[in-house]
């Protein structure tokens, strides 16, 4: 049985693909490096898109990167309704998603955990 995806998470994750385009080829912001685009969550009326980002580097890159892509939201709207049709193209904000590096801590806690039974 196939999985049903609503009208959110088709825009989704259209906006996604077309963001990563757009900060790839048209963003020229020294700031951003690589960066991926790991989620996007659409309010239910379609007008607000929080997009998660994942990047390597320190917690000030981080930032950087952050309020950078920030100060670039009203380019990357106007850019992104030229090549997505909808009614409304929704306003962005961009958060950083930490869930690998949680991930990566709570399986350190684990592995140590193991450790310290096995001794």
């Amino acid at each position: 049985m196939s999985k049903e995806y609503s009208r959110m998470d088709r825009v989704g994750e259209l906006i996604s693909r077309q963001l990563a385009k757009l900060i790839q080829t048209e963003l020229r912001d020294p700031r951003v490096g690589m960066v991926t685009i790991s989620g996007v969550n659409i309010s239910k009326d379609l007008r607000h898109a929080k997009i998660f980002i994942t990047m390597i580097g320190d917690e000030l890159t981080i930032k950087t990167t952050i309020a950078a892509l920030t100060s670039a939201r009203h380019f990357l709207r106007k850019e992104l309704a030229k090549h997505i049709t909808l009614r409304v193209t929704p306003e962005l904000t961009f958060a950083y998603d930490d869930t690998a590096e949680k991930g990566y801590h709570l399986s350190k806690l684990i592995d140590d955990a193991a450790a310290r039974k096995d001794e």
